[in-house]
């Protein structure tokens, strides 16, 4: 994913900071603790599609 994307991309839900975890292709709120899937190099950013994090992943 471009860096320059990731770094005016923010949480939909509470427009906070994204984290980019590469291994799992995905970009994760930890205020929120939501996990926004990238698929094909492309973020989405639906909260209808976003995972919830367990408390060992935040």
């Amino acid at each position: 994913m471009d860096a320059r994307l990731l770094e005016i991309l923010v949480c939909p839900v509470c427009k906070g900071p994204l984290e980019n975890r590469k291994a799992a292709c995905e970009l994760v709120c930890k205020g929120c603790k939501l996990a926004y899937p990238v698929k094909d190099d492309i973020p989405v950013m639906l909260e209808d599609e976003a995972r919830q994090l367990g408390a060992e992943e935040v």
